[in-house]
């Protein structure tokens, strides 16, 4: 399975141009697309799964062209999006078990196997009876990952996935989406780092409705290797680098500042040349410098 997303482009009623001739290929695996809040994420994967149409380009999943055969996408759509709505006074199994229906598995023997299971690997059993009103934060993303699940999608996006989710689940919803992968596409769209460089095979990097760079993080990252520094500074040295057009990223670090700088040479005393990592390759990539 493949999808291909050519020269799409979305200007909103506003004068905002959210898209600007995006075009990508994604196969089977984990897809990254990354970039800050506002950078057009959600309007591409609000696109993808024709919720909405662009105004020019095309996308293709398999045979299938997106704006012209909706119903035959969303028979093989998983979608988390990045706001997940739920009817407060209904339980979660009770949902679920409907939203199952919605998606066509109507073999009610099926359909309860595949919901309990789900109820499991987002580890909401327990809770299963519970009202969806009186789910945390954390709780309803959870929901919302097992609803993309259902019906065994052949492609599957979720928008902004680990936002609010602690530690312990984000690493069990890393595990879940790692195994799901393997026979899937799973388009994970976020603005967290972490989220890329731990789960994703290919990726992207969108800003201001532009793609920047695509590809395999591995051979992306090698466009800085020998080039990113870190050192550790008082803080008012580090407030001297705000303008600094080499200033990857800096952050507060046991009462001092980590810096880490982009140069082709040692930048400034007492710096190391350290091995790059996505976050430098993202910073780097929307402040716009040249790799």
């Amino acid at each position: 399975m493949k999808l291909t997303v050519e020269n799409i482009s979305k200007t909103y009623p506003n004068g905002v141009e959210a898209l600007k001739n995006v075009s990508l290929e994604i196969t089977n695996g984990i897809f990254g697309l990354l970039g800050p809040n506002g950078a057009g994420k959600s309007t591409l994967m609000r696109t993808i799964a024709a919720l909405q149409e662009a105004d020019d380009g095309s996308i293709m999943l398999g045979d299938i062209d997106v704006a012209k055969d909706k119903q035959a996408l969303r028979e093989m759509l998983g979608y988390l999006p990045q706001e997940f709505g739920v009817y407060p006074k209904v339980s979660a199994i009770d949902l679920l078990d409907h939203m199952a229906i919605m998606k066509g598995i109507a073999d009610a023997q099926i359909r309860k196997e595949q919901v309990e299971s789900l109820l499991y690997q987002v580890n909401l059993w327990e809770s299963k009876e519970q009202k969806l009103g009186t789910f945390s934060g954390g709780m309803k993303q959870r929901f919302g990952i097992a609803q993309a699940l259902l019906g065994d999608p052949k492609l599957i996006i979720v928008d902004e996935p680990t936002a609010g989710l602690d530690p312990m689940q984000r690493n069990r919803f890393h595990n879940l989406l790692s195994e799901i992968g393997e026979n899937v596409i799973v388009i994970l769209s976020t603005h967290i780092v972490d989220d890329v460089s731990d789960l994703c095979n290919d990726m992207a990097i969108i800003l201001n409705g532009e793609l920047k760079l695509s590809g395999k993080p591995l051979e992306l990252i090698k466009k800085i290797e020998g080039k990113v520094w870190q050192g550790l500074i008082e803080k008012d040295v580090a407030e001297t680098l705000e303008d600094d057009e080499r200033l990857i990223s800096k952050r507060l670090y046991m009462g001092k500042v980590k810096v880490r700088l982009l140069s082709d040479g040692e930048p400034m005393k007492g710096f190391k040349l350290n091995e790059p990592e996505i976050e430098d390759l993202y910073f780097a990539t929307i402040n716009d410098f040249r790799i």
